[in-house]
């Protein structure tokens, strides 16, 4: 598609991807130029602030994808174990078995994580929410729930991150094997 029928959610995407790879600070507006098709006074026409607004942009459209693909369907209905088991393929889809880094960890391993604290804050946080949600319908206390779903997103942050650092996909794979029993055994 031209780069002038590109809608803001395109340029987001697309912005995205690259963000995505690099990072933040990895990333040139160069770079962001090319992938979008646009120049840069048109990237600053859809984001006046420049590349923050970008990553604004990047991380309101995340939040909104996780949502739709993985916090409402943790809140929906099914068994939790049959929500759990959906959170999982989506996280094994979304990043592609494991050969895709995440967005968050990028930015909040970078040198950035302070001025994109809120919205990194609350995309954890309605992740975290979510599981536990699901493990407190499990039967499990709030509080074994809520330390459980922590440790299941630093469980999948770090997989990914040890996967894509070693380029070895069946870490990833393995945690998410794991993950269903790890969350909803009651003896644990």
């Amino acid at each position: 598609m031209p780069p002038a029928l590109l809608s803001r959610a395109d340029v987001v995407d697309r912005l995205m991807t690259v963000f995505r790879h690099a990072g933040y600070d990895g990333t040139s507006l160069a770079q962001l130029s090319r992938a979008t098709g646009l120049g840069k006074s048109s990237l600053y026409h859809y984001f006046p602030n420049g590349k923050d607004d970008m990553l604004l942009g990047v991380l309101e459209r995340l939040a909104t994808q996780l949502r739709a693909t993985l916090f409402e369907p943790l809140r929906g209905p099914g068994t939790p174990r049959k929500r759990i088991d959906a959170m999982i393929r989506t996280l094994d889809t979304f990043y592609a078995h494991g050969r895709e880094s995440c967005l968050l960890a990028q930015i909040v391993l970078g040198s950035t994580r302070v001025r994109f604290r809120a919205p990194l804050l609350a995309i954890f946080t309605e992740w975290i929410d979510a599981i536990a949600g699901v493990l407190v319908e499990a039967g499990l206390p709030k509080m074994v729930a809520r330390h459980r779903a922590e440790d299941a997103v630093v469980r999948i942050e770090g997989a990914l991150v040890l996967a894509g650092g070693v380029d070895e996909t069946q870490i990833f794979s393995r945690m998410l094997k794991q993950l269903p029993a790890t969350l909803l055994d009651a003896k644990r």
